[in-house]
C-alpha cells in the first residue's frame, strides 16, 4: 500500500518552524518553550530570501521523505521481517562482544566560551543578556539563551526575542589566547587529547588515573578546578567509556555514566536521535519519518533500517542504540586531513570587481594556511552562496601539485568563477583537496616502489566477524568508520554560513581543515541566470577549465611545485631544474641505493612471504 501524499506545506508547518530555529536549538541552556520561540523566529524571518530558501529546502526534504516512505512500503510488502530481525540480533550480539569498557574518556566543553571570555574583560556584563557577533551571532550568554537567543541566529531575530540584548563584536585574538591556555591544561592530563574546536575536546584519562591512583570523578573535578583557577573560566565534562557522553550536566558540572552495558543502553534509550553526533538535522527528519525519535526506537525499526541501509547506515545506528562509540583519543593526524579551505561571508555583492576582490582575499588566507601547515593538493574547489542562500561548488583537478601562492590560487578560483557571472553572492570560498603533506617523510615512489614489498591497502575498518552476507557488510566495508550517517558531512558543509547577510562592518571569515572530503558531485545546478560548470563548457574563453594550468602558471616557465616521477619528491623548481633532478634520479647509483634500502627493509618484515608477499600490515605512527 502506497503512503498518502503529504499535505501541502504551509508557512507555519512544524518542520519549517523547526528548520528555521536552526541546528543550535537543542543545545543546553536554551528556554524550554522552544515552540513559541520558533514561531517568533518564523514571523520575524518571513519575507526574507533566507526564509524562502529554507521553505524551499523544507519542501524538497518533505518530498524526499515521501519517496523514502513509498520505497519502504514497497520493500516491506510481502516480506517476512522475522528472519531479518534475527540476523540483526546476531549482529547486535557481535557488536556487543566488541564493547570496550577499559578506557575512561571525558568530553570537556567550555561554558559559553566567547561570552565567558568577554565577562573576564568586562564584569559589568554579569547577569545581563548579551551575545557575540555581527550579522550572525557566534554565541550567546546563558541569560540570553533563556529568551531563545542562540548561536547562528541573525541579529535582528535575536533582538525580537530579547529587546535588551547587548551585542559585542568578536575578538578572536583574545579567544585564541584563552583557548591555548585551556588546551595546555587539558594536555597535562592527556598529552594526546583530541581538540574538537577552540573550546572543547576529548581526553582519555585512563593512564593518568592509574599513575596518580585517583578515580575518574576526582580527576575530572581536578581538571575543572585547575581551569577555573588559572583562567577564571568554567568547563563542563561528561565521563564515559567512549565519546557518547557530553552536555548532560551543563553548565559548570560533570556527569559520570556508569561503566556497564545496562546503564549505557538505558542512557541511550531515551536520548533524542538529534543529540547523537553524526546524525544532523536532515537525517533527524528522515529517521522521524520512520518513527525513530529516540535511540531506543532504532531497535523497533531495525528490519527497515537493514532493508534501507544505504539511506540510513545500519551499523552506525546499531552502534548508537547500544551506546558503542570510538574510545580512541588522539590528535587528528596530519596525513588524515582531506582538505583545507577558507571562506568569507559578506553583505550581498553583485559587482564583479568587488566579488573578485573578496576572492583574492580568500586566496590570501588560504595561502597562509597552506604555507603554515605545509600543504599542497591537486584539486581546487570554488564555493559560492547566492543571495537566495543557495550554495554551489565548481571544482578543477590538476595532474600536478597546486602552487600555494596567492596569485595561483586566485587565478584558479577566478577561472572557475568568471563563467558563472553575473551573480549576486554573499559567500565565497576556496578549498584544496587531494592533499599532500610537505612535512611528511619522503615516500617510496617511482622506481623505488618496484623494490619495496607490497603493503596492504590503506587503513580501513575491519569487517565484523560472522556471517557478513546476512548483514550486507560488503556495503559497509568502504573505508568509513561508522561514526556518522550517510550524507552527514555534506549536510554539515551545506550548513556553513547559513545565516543572514552580515553587515558591512562585520565580515565573517572561516578557515576549515576537514577530515572528510566535500561531496561536490551531489550539488544541484545554479538558477538559469548562472551558466553551467566551467569544466563542461566549450573552450570559448581564456579561462577554459579544460586547460591543465591556471593563467598565472601559463605565463612562462615559472618556479612552482612539481612532482618527480622517479622518486616521488615534491620540488619547488622550474622545468629545467626538474629535468636535471630526473637525470640524477635515473643514475645507476641512485637505483642501486634504492634497491639496497628496499631489500634491507624487506628482511626486517615479519610478514615476508617468499620474495613477493601479498600483504604486510604497516602500523601508523602516532604523532606527538
Amino acid at each position: 500500500m502506497e503512503p498518502e501524499n503529504p499535505p501541502e506545506l504551509s508557512q507555519d508547518s512544524v518542520s519549517l518552524l523547526k528548520r528555521l530555529a536552526g541546528p543550535s536549538s537543542t543545545k543546553a541552556g536554551l528556554t524550554h518553550d522552544q515552540t513559541a520561540i520558533n514561531c517568533v523566529i518564523a514571523e520575524a524571518s518571513k519575507g526574507s530570501k533566507f526564509y524562502e530558501n529554507e521553505k524551499r529546502k523544507d519542501k524538497e526534504l518533505s518530498e524526499r521523505i515521501a519517496k523514502i516512505l513509498k520505497q519502504r512500503d514497497e520493500t516491506l510488502q510481502g516480506v517476512d521481517i522475522r528472519p531479518i530481525e534475527r540476523n540483526i540480533d546476531h549482529l547486535l550480539e557481535e557488536l556487543e562482544s566488541q564493547r570496550d569498557l577499559s578506557q575512561t574518556v571525558i568530553h570537556v566543553d567550555m561554558d559559553a566560551f566567547y561570552c565567558s571570555v568577554e565577562l573576564l574583560d568586562d564584569p559589568s556584563l554579569q547577569g545581563k543578556p548579551f551575545a557575540v557577533g555581527g550579522g550572525v551571532l557566534f554565541t550567546a550568554s546563558y541569560e540570553a539563551c533563556k529568551f531563545g537567543v542562540r548561536s547562528g541566529m541573525v541579529t535582528f531575530v535575536a533582538k525580537k526575542l530579547c529587546p535588551d540584548l547587548i551585542l559585542l563584536k568578536s575578538n578572536f585574538k583574545r579567544y585564541s589566547e584563552m583557548s591555548d591556555k585551556v588546551m595546555d591544561i587539558f594536555e597535562r592530563y592527556d598529552p594526546t587529547m583530541l581538540a574538537a574546536g577552540c573550546d572543547e575536546g576529548y581526553l582519555n584519562i585512563t593512564k593518568y588515573c592509574e599513575e596518580h591512583m585517583v578515580d575518574a570523578d576526582t580527576c575530572v573535578q581536578k581538571i575543572r578546578d585547575t581551569v577555573f583557577r588559572e583562567t577564571s573560566l568554567t568547563v563542563s565534562a561528561g565521563i564515559a567509556p567512549n565519546k557518547i557522553c557530553s552536555d548532560k550536566n551543563k553548565p559548570n558540572g560533570q556527569y559520570h555514566l556508569p561503566f556497564d552495558h545496562t546503564s549505557i543502553k538505558a542512557f541511550m534509550h531515551d536520548l533524542s536521535i538529534r543529540k547523537v553526533p553524526g546524525v544532523g538535522r536532515v537525517n533527524e527528519r528522515l529517521l522521524e519519518a520512520l518513527g525513530i525519535k529516540t535511540c531506543g526506537d532504532i531497535f523497533k525499526h531495525r528490519a527497515t533500517l537493514q532493508l534501507m541501509d544505504k539511506q540510513f547506515g545500519l551499523v552506525f545506528l546499531l552502534r548508537t542504540y547500544l551506546g558503542i562509540a570510538s574510545n580512541i583519543v588522539q590528535p587528528i593526524q596530519q596525513e588524515e586531513k582531506k582538505s583545507i579551505g577558507a571562506e568569507r561571508t559578506f553583505h550581498a555583492l553583485s559587482d564583479k570587481i568587488q566579488i573578485l576582490r573578496k576572492l583574492e582575499e580568500v586566496a590570501g588566507e588560504l595561502e597562509d594556511d597552506m604555507v603554515r601547515g605545509g600543504w599542497t593538493g591537486k584539486t581546487v574547489t570554488l564555493k559560492f552562496k547566492l543571495d537566495t542562500f543557495q550554495v554551489f561548488t565548481r571544482a578543477k583537478s590538476f595532474d600536478r601539485w597546486v602552487s600555494s601562492k596567492k596569485e595561483d590560487l586566485f587565478a584558479i578560483g577566478k577561472e572557475l568563477l568568471l563563467p558563472e557571472l553575473p551573480l549576486t553572492l554573499r559567500l565565497i570560498g576556496l578549498r584544496v583537496t587531494k592533499l599532500k603533506d610537505l612535512h611528511a617523510p619522503e615516500p617510496l615512489g617511482g622506481i623505488k616502489r618496484f623494490f619495496e614489498p607490497a603493503n596492504s591497502s590503506p587503513r580501513k575498518r575491519p569487517r565484523l566477524a560472522g556471517n557478513v552476507e546476512d548483514y550486507n557488510d560488503e556495503e559497509h566495508d568502504t573505508g568509513e568508520d561508522h561514526e556518522s550517517m550517510p550524507g552527514f558531512y555534506e549536510e554539515e558543509e551545506n550548513a556553513e554560513g547559513r545565516g543572514f547577510d552580515a553587515p558591512d562592518d562585520e565580515e565573517q571569515t572561516h578557515t576549515s581543515h576537514d577530515s572528510n572530503p566535500p561531496h561536490h558531485e551531489r550539488r544541484t545546478r545554479p538558477p538559469v541566470s548562472a551558466p553551467g560548470p566551467s569544466r563542461t563548457r566549450p573552450s570559448d574563453s581564456p579561462f577554459s577549465a579544460t586547460t591543465s594550468k591556471p593563467m598565472s602558471a601559463r605565463q612562462g616557465d615559472r618556479v612552482r611545485h612539481q612532482d618527480c616521477p622517479i622518486c616521488g619528491k615534491l620540488l619547488e623548481t622550474d622545468n629545467k631544474g626538474l629535468n636535471a633532478h630526473i637525470d640524477f634520479c635515473l643514475s645507476r647509483n641512485v637505483i642501486m641505493e634504492a634497491q639496497t634500502d628496499a631489500q634491507n627493509t624487506a628482511k626486517k618484515s615479519k610478514d615476508l612471504v617468499l620474495s613477493w608477499p601479498s600483504s604486510a600490515k604497516g602500523k601508523r605512527k602516532r604523532k606527538g
